[in-house]
């Protein structure tokens, strides 16, 4: 049953790593709030934005968040979060320690990998060391054939010894070969480590396909942060007082809190899935559908190509761990608000990867930040007015920006204005190296796709980008400092569930396919069960990965008419396809969502006249030219108000600037359509809203 039809509210909290947003739905009203996050203990600042959130008074988006009003009474809610736990225990290496059981004489599988270079132009390349050292790594007798036959049983003396084997371990990982074709040998292995009390994953429950390397990687991964992942959301099921709570998968849908512990690599891209939800979303309500999601957060950018839908990868690895997990395909720089300004050994100005996060923060903030970051240069540029930060909640300090500033004008040989701008432009060519990889790179038109801009930064820098690769519009949602939130909040519960047959396509028959998807289907069911909703209730979605005999990676195609869709796929991708060749159905997928619960959409009102109220002015620099640039509170907003650059827009959770030569337009969905002037917009991609 859903949260909707219980009467439940929701909240949504998205941590980052400069903020920690939350999103409170409640009686079909949304009320928001953003707080710093706290990285030494990320649920102290979800658990304060839960506290804070749920004593503000229900208001409109365009209300201001400030007025809060004691709560007479206190409903049930479920929490759905997106978390970074496990993200960073990946990043910082600072998770469980695993032992790894699999065949003997596939110990060191994980660490040899594929034959790939990361470093394409090293001599010597070099690789982070495997997640599991040797001694840690426990080979067994026994093994199966691909087709699940055995060739050597299991040792039940060794079984016995097991346990002792892994005492010293943290979490356990269990990867035999070829147990994707019969579990058998995996599950008894399971069995005689589970009394050894400490959280256990094995691969054919976890990742059931084919591919060795790959899912002993993802069960160790999963292995990996599992326990650090299990107590955090411990934590929150005990101190959150939410009646269900939920964890935005990475691929895209919300994930039953108990999945989450047990199968922590599934939330790694948690908070950025649900940017790319919301961003679609909100792009699909001011009437377009082929976008670009920008989200420009305090850490990084992340950036996905959308067209039309979400695109998802298996091709995905953090910190050179491989996760063979269904992921929305994103692209991630190390380029953000936060992201610290330094200047390298050659005499080059170098913008991130490093970011002075949520403490001390940027200079501006006032926390002890000592080093000028892409937030402080827009500061110091006019294009950040130092009260409007957080709705005018949190005035900036610019002055304090002006000594560090200074020093790096100086180590540049330059003046102020040009140092900060020069600070925007590394950043900007950062992202827009990110855009072009996810859109040029892969045969894409920038022209064809309108850029949906939020994060607390993404607006400040989307104008400018769009120039730089040629997008004909910008488009800047509702909050969009809160737009991950609002993406977490209006995701479908989801469940993927697969198995790797490695079928000719003259065994890949309908009957024999839907065989195996009906079994699909019913597991999937059954774990959304444990969450309460009915089979009824969801939607199931059927797929194939093929290929061509002989090639070593598959095309994800729709299960009805597979085969011809196969072809086009190929022939869209590579550019040719080869119809007389023999193909092969790998992997048969089945995806399960439930609908989520309907999040109100913003409608405004109207304008009178096309001339929006003007709250004042402020000076700015722009391209090295000192110039005014008009000052606007979005909230003020009707539909139909437009704007010409240069102009800022104010808001609670972000900042828009409108450059010389851009006009901005207010649309009935409360999005403002960014365009350069003069330009007519192109309807290729645009519905009728």
């Amino acid at each position: 049953m859903s949260a909707r039809a219980r009467g439940l509210s929701i909240v949504a909290v998205d941590t980052g790593g400069t903020f920690t947003d939350v999103v409170y739905l409640r009686a079909g009203r949304l009320s928001v709030l953003k707080l710093p996050s706290t990285p030494a203990d990320p649920a102290r600042a979800v658990l304060e934005g839960i506290s804070r959130v749920l004593a503000l008074k229900p208001a409109s988006l365009a209300a201001s968040p400030r007025r809060r009003v004691a709560a007479s009474r206190i409903e049930a809610f479920v929490l759905i979060h997106g978390s970074t736990v496990a993200t960073n225990a990946l990043l910082e290496r600072r998770g469980a320690r695993v032992a790894l059981v699999t065949n003997r004489g596939l110990e060191d599988v994980l660490e040899i990998g594929r034959q790939n270079r990361p470093q394409l132009y090293a001599l010597v390349g070099r690789r982070p060391p495997p997640l599991v050292p040797a001694e840690d790594r426990h080979g067994i007798a026994g093994r199966l054939d691909p087709r699940g036959a055995e060739l050597e049983p299991l040792d039940d003396a060794e079984l016995e010894r097991l346990p002792a084997r892994v005492a010293r371990a943290e979490s356990i990982a269990v990867c035999l070969l070829h147990s994707y074709a019969d579990p058998g040998h995996e599950r008894r292995v399971g069995r005689a480590l589970a009394g050894a009390g400490i959280p256990l994953s094995l691969s054919s429950e976890l990742l059931p396909e084919y591919r060795e390397y790959e899912r002993m990687a993802t069960t160790v991964a999963n292995a990996y942060v599992a326990p650090r992942m299990d107590r955090y959301l411990a934590r929150l099921e005990a101190e959150s007082g939410a009646a269900r709570v939920r964890v935005m998968g990475s691929g895209g849908g919300a994930v039953p809190v108990a999945r989450a512990r047990r199968e922590a690599v599934h939330t790694i891209l948690s908070g950025p899935a649900g940017g790319v939800m919301g961003g679609l979303e909100a792009a699909r309500r001011a009437g377009f559908d082929h976008v670009i999601t920008f989200d420009m957060g305090g850490t990084s950018t992340d950036v996905s190509l959308c067209p039309g839908r979400p695109l998802h990868t298996r091709e995905f690895a953090v910190a050179g761990t491989p996760v063979a997990i269904p992921v929305v395909d994103i692209h991630t720089v190390g380029a953000g608000g936060g992201s610290i300004a330094h200047v390298d050994a050659g005499g080059a100005l170098r913008v991130g990867p490093e970011s002075a996060g949520a403490d001390p923060g940027p200079v501006s903030y006032g926390r002890g930040g000592r080093d000028v970051t892409v937030t402080d240069a827009h500061v110091w540029l006019g294009r950040l007015p130092a009260h409007g930060f957080l709705g005018g909640e949190r005035p900036l300090d610019r002055a304090a920006i002006e000594a560090p500033l200074r020093a790096l004008a100086e180590r540049l040989g330059t003046n102020l204005e040009a140092a900060a701008e020069g600070v925007l432009a590394v950043a900007d060519t950062a992202m827009e190296g990110a855009l072009r990889v996810i859109s040029v790179e892969r045969g894409h038109d920038p022209a064809d796709f309108t850029l949906v801009a939020f994060g607390g930064a993404a607006p400040l820098h989307a104008a400018e980008l769009a120039d730089r690769l040629g997008l004909p519009r910008v488009l800047v949602p509702p909050d969009p400092g809160l737009l991950s939130a609002y993406g977490m909040l209006g995701s479908p519960v989801r469940k993927d569930a697969a198995r790797t047959v490695l079928w000719p396509e003259e065994r890949a028959t309908p009957a024999a396919l839907r065989e195996v998807f009906v079994e699909l289907e019913r597991a999937a069911a059954a774990a959304m069960a444990e969450e309460g909703i009915p089979r009824r209730a969801l939607r199931f979605r059927r797929a194939v990965d093929a290929r061509y005999r002989g090639q070593s990676y598959e095309l994800h195609v729709p299960a009805t008419g597979w085969l011809e869709a196969f072809h086009r796929a190929h022939e869209a991708r590579y550019g040719y396809a080869r119809r007389d060749a023999a193909v092969e159905a790998v992997t048969l997928r089945v995806e399960a969502t439930a609908p989520p619960p309907r999040v109100p959409a913003t409608k405004l009102e109207r304008a009178p006249k096309r001339a929006p109220p003007r709250q004042g002015t402020g000076g700015v620099v722009y391209e090295g030219r000192r110039m005014r640039a008009t000052h606007f509170e979005r909230r003020r907003l009707l539909g139909g108000h437009r704007i010409a650059g240069p102009a800022v827009v104010l808001e609670y959770s972000a900042t828009t600037w409108l450059p010389p030569g851009w006009r901005a337009e207010v649309q009935e969905s409360g999005a403002l359509l960014l365009e350069r002037a003069g330009r007519a917009a192109s309807g290729r991609k645009r519905k009728k809203a």
